[in-house]
């Protein structure tokens, strides 16, 4: 071969086959003889047909074949959604029932069997502003879990505002400290969540009451509120200031405990000792909030006085009921409220909220045995005569502890700040709740705890019988109610049992205490549960007039 040759350029097969820098690894090897255009597919979807599936072979797929439909499917005549083979229980809602009732119908149902949201007219033009729907939902969801709501009814009424603004893919979620709600537009857009921090807790069912109302408002279709409105009337309710002021407060717990003395024997002097120690005890727990102490060393010092003084009658051998001083004091201070609610959220399957609950209600209950029992040890070593057995030698006074359980439920609603309008109705429910237990207890001789989980029953249905012909929330016809109930007398015995260093027979005092605990919510939360089944209370046509004033 001549150098002429030698400088042509050679072709792509040859510089392929003989040019030893070419490494590519796409290069085909030298002896593998590929034909063309049986290159490498460049299909390599995963959604596509496998090789050897075609179209006409899947039409000859048996009827149970993955690839092929049944015989009984059509696409135009598509079933709307899958049906489980047991079906699908069909769940009515009540029209003309209360909101609570409905909504709590729809939680406490499947999401997947909800109801679908019918169409209300509103007046905004563009629809539901739903950051806006979001915040106004959890600022009242806040007032009501703040005001000592149970975590159903909260959920409830979140579930009705958003509802009633058009936002129908929504799920509230309620714990003891923390609000959320999310909402999804569709199955195909991003849901939109927002959260709010409940950090204070306050006792004012006038505002929880007015709260309540206003989700009455919104919830009706034929007011109409809007948006602004709504904003407008929350704000008024932060604005307001209690209905009562302090000294009314303080009034209100000394007569509490004068009241409780009364019920468990004592007379005129026993009253006025255990009005002065709860008295002064309210003031020293006053004083310690505004130093900024936890509420934990406020109820130990505000359960030392009534203590001390019971403990100065016996030093002193005054012919007096020392033990009704001491457990008329212990009266204000049980947490009846926040144990009714915790039992509530247990029975009703927040598990998280009921245990946050309960563990405050102990907190609270641990505070006061601490403050009761150091004053009733160093009056036991400077040689006071305090009887435990005093338990047992408690009179039947009818008509005398029917009205002491009168007065003890009107101070109980002064304290928890509840409508005057409110208050007539829940003293009247507290004396029924006592003339129950004291004709179970004392006339038939049935078990303190049967009593007083009947009594309580019947407490939790009449306060639901009044909460629906008002459209308002049960708990200010109920919590005032069970305070002639609470077991201030078991815990006084079972705490100087133990002061005396008998400690099994106060255990069995204590354990009597937490069993009538339990009785009583669980009896008020069966009560308010039966009232719901099988009475249909209140109406669409009958509901009152939508109120827009400042005050409440």
């Amino acid at each position: 071969m001549s150098e002429a040759e030698d400088r042509k350029p050679r072709s792509d097969e040859a510089r392929a086959t003989f040019d030893p820098e070419i490494t590519s690894e796409f290069a085909i090897p030298e002896g593998l003889a590929v034909a063309r255009g049986s290159g490498e597919s460049e299909t390599t979807s995963e959604f596509a047909v496998p090789k050897g599936l075609e179209s006409a072979q899947a039409e000859t797929e048996p009827e149970g074949s993955a690839f092929n439909t049944p015989r009984t499917y059509s696409a135009k005549d598509a079933p709307p959604a899958f049906t489980p083979a047991a079906g699908v229980p069909m769940i009515t809602l009540v029209t003309d029932a209360p909101w609570q009732d409905r909504m709590r119908t729809m939680l406490r149902m499947p999401v997947a069997e909800r109801p679908a949201l019918e169409p209300v007219a509103r007046p905004e033009d563009e629809g539901p502003a739903v950051p806006r729907v979001l915040d106004l939902t959890l600022r009242i969801g806040e007032l009501l879990l703040a005001g000592g709501e149970g975590a159903e009814d909260v959920e409830a009424a979140m579930f009705a505002v958003c509802r009633s603004y058009g936002l129908d893919r929504c799920e509230p979620t309620v714990t003891f400290t923390l609000l959320s709600i999310t909402y999804q537009p569709s199955l195909v857009e991003d849901p939109v969540t927002a959260s709010r921090t409940v950090r204070r807790r306050g006792t004012d069912y006038t505002r929880l009451a007015a709260v309540f109302r206003l989700v009455d408002d919104i919830t009706d279709p034929e007011t109409h509120l809007s948006l602004e409105e709504a904003y407008r009337r929350l704000a008024e309710m932060r604005r307001n200031r209690h209905p009562y002021p302090g000294w009314a407060l303080t009034m209100a717990s000394g007569g509490l405990a004068g009241a409780a003395s009364v019920l468990v024997g004592g007379d005129v002097i026993v009253f006025v000792a255990a009005a002065l120690g709860a008295m002064l005890g309210d003031r020293l727990a006053w004083l310690l909030a505004g130093r900024g102490l936890p509420e934990f060393y406020q109820f130990t010092v505000a359960a030392m006085p009534p203590a001390a003084i019971g403990v100065a009658f016996a030093l002193a051998n005054v012919d007096v009921k020392a033990s009704a001083v001491v457990t008329g004091g212990l009266f204000a201070l049980l947490p009846g409220r926040a144990l009714v609610a915790g039992v509530q959220d247990g029975l009703t399957g927040f598990y998280i909220t009921a245990s946050a609950r309960l563990l405050e209600v102990m907190y609270f209950f641990v505070a006061i045995v601490i403050g009761v029992l150091t004053v009733l040890y160093f009056g036991v070593q400077v040689g006071g005569e305090l009887n435990p057995d005093a338990a047992l030698n408690i009179q039947s006074r009818p008509v005398l502890q029917i009205l002491a359980s009168m007065v003890l439920s009107l101070t109980f609603a002064v304290l928890l700040q509840q409508e005057r309008s409110t208050v007539l109705w829940v003293t009247l429910n507290g004396g029924v709740a006592w003339s129950v237990y004291g004709a179970l207890r004392y006339t038939a001789d049935i078990s303190p705890v049967a009593s007083t989980a009947v009594a309580a029953g019947l407490v939790g249905l009449f306060g639901q019988l009044l909460a629906r012909y008002q459209f308002a929330s049960a708990l200010p016809y109920t919590t005032a109610a069970i305070g002639p109930l609470l077991p201030g007398s078991a815990t006084y015995f079972g705490l100087l049992s133990i002061a005396q260093s008998r400690v099994d027979k106060g255990l069995v005092s204590l354990a009597q205490a937490v069993s009538l605990a339990m009785a009583i919510a669980i009896g008020v939360n069966l009560g308010a549960e039966i009232s719901r089944l099988t009475l249909r209370i209140g109406s669409a046509g009958k509901r009152r007039a939508a109120k827009r004033t400042r005050g409440f």
